[in-house]
C-alpha cells in the first residue's frame, strides 16, 4: 500500500483476522449445513458484522477513522461487483455496508478484505464499535494534533478487550483534534477532544450522549486527561458503564441513560476513583506504544515550492472549488471531498466503477490516501492545487462532481425500509424527492448552510435528531408518516432537533421542508446560516407557516 499515513498491520494484527476468517468459515459452513440453528448462529455472525435485513444479509466493514488506502478502495469495488449488485454504501459511521449478500459467500468476502488488511470486527453486537474521527484528520492546519494515532490506540486496545466483548449495549467513540467538529463528537457515547495544555498534548473527554429513542448531547466528564493516560481513563469510562449500566432493557441501557440517571457529578466521582485504581495497577499500555502507532501517521513528504494559485476560468469548476474543496495545512495543497449525493442518486451510495475511479485518482493525485465522512461522503486529502482541474474533470464525467457540500441536497438518510428490518418508513425515497424539489444550484447556494438528516426509525441511523432539518420516519397505524425537526446540531454548537408537530406523508414533508425555506429566506439576518435564524427567532414564525 505504498508509503501512506496510515497504519499497517503488524504481524499479530494479520493473524488475529486471519483466524477470525478461518473462524467464521466453519461457523458459516454448519449454519449452511443445519448443524447450528439461526438462533445460535446470530450472535457469531453479528460478530462479523453480518446482519440478516429484510431481503439478504448486510455485510458491515470497518473502515477504522475513515482512513482508506487506493488498494483498499479498489478491493471494496471489487467485492461489490463480485458478491453484491454493483455497489455498496458509504454509513456516518465511516464504514461501508453490502446490502445483497449470500451466507455461503461472506466467508469469502472476509478473506478477501483479510488480504488488504480490513475486516468487518467491531461492526455489530455490545461491544465497542469501530472508532470514528474527523476526515480532515493529519491535514487540517487548525488541529492541535493528528487525531488518528490516538484512535488507532483505542482500536487496539478495544478490539476482543475480554471486559468489554458483552456490554450492556453497544459503545460508540469519535476522536477529534480541532474546535470544528466534524464528527458529531458530543453524540457519541465517549467523545474525546484533543487539546494543548501548556505544550502538553491531551483530550477533554465527553461521556453519555447518543441519538436513538432518547437523544443526548454529551457532557464534560474531564477537562484533560494526557496522552499517556488516556487508555486507563476510558478503561474507567466504561468499567463504570459496564458494571452498572442496564441489562434487563435494552432501550435504557446506553450509557447515556446511566449519565443521566445517576448524574455527571456521580458518573465523574465513580470514573475518578476507579480512575485512581487503573493508576495502582499500572494498567497504561506504555508511551512506546502510542510513539510506535504515531510513526504510522507521519506527514507525508510533500512537495515544496508548489503555487497556491488555482485557475477558476471555467465557471463550473470554479463553484465546485468554492464548495468541496477545502484548505489543507500543506502550501500548495488542497483537501477534496467527493460528493456522493447526485442528483436522482443514494445518499451515501458508490458504484464499483465509482469506488475504484476513487481509487484511481487517490493513487494519481492523493498520495494513494482516501477518507471516508461521518456525512457519507468521500475525500482525497492531499491534492496538489495544480491538480484540481484535473480531478474534478475525472470526477464530473463519473457523476461524482456535484458542487453541494453541506447544501440541501447534500442529504444524510439510513437504508430506511428499502432495506432495513428495523425501519418504519423509507428514507431514500424521500431524500430523492427533496432533493428534485432543490435541484436549482443557485437556489441551493442561496439557502447555504443547510444539513437536512433522514431516519427511517428511531434509532436515528440517519442523524435526523442534529440536522439543521430533521425528517424522522414513523408508522401511524400501517401508512408511512414523517415527523419534522428544526435546530439539531452535530458540530461544535451540539443541539438536538425539536419536533414542529403533527407528521406528514412522504409529499407533505417535501412542502413543509419548502415552506420552512421560505421563511428561512424572508426571516434572516447578514450572514446567517439556517441554524443560526432559528435560534435568534425560535419555532413558532415555522410552525405558523406550516400548519396555518
Amino acid at each position: 500500500m505504498g508509503d501512506l499515513t496510515m497504519y499497517r498491520y503488524d504481524s499479530y494484527d494479520q493473524a488475529i483476522v486471519d483466524a477470525r476468517v478461518e473462524e467464521f468459515r466453519d461457523q458459516t459452513q454448519r449454519r449452511l449445513a443445519g448443524q447450528l440453528t439461526e438462533d445460535q448462529f446470530k450472535p457469531l455472525r453479528l460478530m462479523n458484522g453480518l446482519y440478516l435485513q429484510l431481503h439478504a444479509y448486510m455485510l458491515r466493514v470497518a473502515i477504522p477513522y475513515g482512513t482508506l488506502s487506493a488498494a483498499q478502495m479498489r478491493v471494496l469495488g471489487g467485492i461489490a461487483r463480485k458478491y453484491d449488485k454493483g455497489y455498496g454504501h458509504f454509513t456516518t459511521r465511516q464504514n461501508l455496508q453490502y446490502n445483497w449478500i449470500k451466507l455461503s459467500d461472506a466467508p469469502d468476502i472476509l478473506a478477501e478484505l483479510a488480504k488488504v488488511e480490513m475486516h468487518a470486527i467491531q461492526t455489530s453486537g455490545n461491544c465497542i464499535r469501530n472508532i470514528s474521527s474527523d476526515q480532515y484528520a493529519g491535514v487540517d492546519a487548525a488541529e492541535v494534533a493528528d487525531p488518528r494515532p490516538w484512535a488507532e490506540l483505542l482500536r487496539q486496545w478495544s478490539t476482543f478487550h475480554p471486559e468489554f466483548t458483552y456490554l450492556p449495549r453497544k459503545f460508540k467513540i469519535a476522536v477529534i483534534a480541532a474546535d470544528e467538529d466534524r464528527s458529531a463528537m458530543r453524540l457519541h457515547d465517549i467523545g474525546l477532544k484533543l487539546v494543548s495544555r501548556d505544550g502538553v498534548i491531551g483530550a477533554e473527554v465527553y461521556a453519555g450522549g447518543g441519538m436513538g429513542r432518547t437523544p443526548m448531547v454529551a457532557p464534560l466528564i474531564r477537562d484533560f486527561v494526557t496522552e499517556d493516560e488516556i487508555v486507563a481513563y476510558l478503561e474507567a469510562c466504561l468499567r463504570v458503564y459496564n458494571r452498572y449500566g442496564r441489562r434487563d432493557n435494552k432501550y435504557k441501557a446506553r450509557i447515556k441513560i446511566l449519565v443521566h440517571e445517576i448524574g455527571v457529578e456521580e458518573y465523574r466521582r465513580q470514573v475518578e476513583e476507579e480512575f485512581a485504581h487503573m493508576r495502582q495497577q499500572g494498567l497504561n499500555p506504555p508511551v512506546e506504544e502510542l510513539a510506535r502507532i504515531r510513526a504510522f501517521f507521519a506527514p507525508p513528504a510533500y512537495e515544496t515550492g508548489l503555487s497556491d494559485k488555482i485557475d477558476r476560468a471555467d465557471p463550473a469548476f470554479a463553484l465546485w472549488v468554492d464548495r468541496n474543496v477545502a484548505a489543507h495545512k500543506a502550501a500548495g495543497y488542497a483537501i477534496v471531498n467527493i460528493s456522493l449525493k447526485p442528483q436522482g442518486g443514494i445518499p451515501g451510495d458508490a458504484s464499483a466503477e465509482q469506488m475504484e475511479l476513487v481509487a484511481d485518482l487517490a493513487d494519481r493525485y492523493s498520495l494513494g490516501e482516501i477518507r471516508v465522512t461521518h456525512a457519507q461522503n468521500l475525500v482525497l486529502p492531499h491534492v496538489r492545487k495544480a491538480d484540481l482541474p484535473a480531478v474534478w474533470q475525472a470526477l464530473e464525467e463519473a457523476g461524482l462532481a456535484e458542487a453541494n457540500l453541506d447544501l440541501i441536497t447534500d442529504i444524510i438518510a439510513c437504508p430506511g425500509l428499502d432495506y432495513c428490518a428495523l425501519a418504519n418508513a423509507r428514507a431514500i425515497p424521500v431524500a430523492q424527492k427533496i432533493a428534485a424539489r432543490f435541484a436549482d444550484p443557485q437556489r441551493q447556494r442561496d439557502l447555504g448552510e443547510l444539513k437536512l438528516k433522514i431516519s427511517g426509525c428511531i434509532n436515528a441511523c440517519g442523524h435526523h435528531h442534529a440536522g439543521h432539518i430533521g425528517i424522522l420516519g414513523v408508522d401511524r397505524k400501517g401508512v408511512e408518516n414523517y415527523q419534522l425537526l428544526l435546530g439539531g446540531s452535530g458540530a461544535q454548537d451540539a443541539s438536538l432537533g425539536q419536533i414542529t408537530g403533527p407528521g406528514f406523508s412522504e409529499d407533505g414533508v417535501v412542502e413543509a421542508i419548502e415552506k420552512v425555506t421560505d421563511i428561512y429566506l424572508e426571516q434572516r439576518q447578514d450572514g446567517e446560516r439556517f441554524l443560526d435564524t432559528y435560534r435568534r427567532i425560535g419555532m413558532k414564525p415555522f410552525k405558523e407557516a406550516i400548519y396555518g
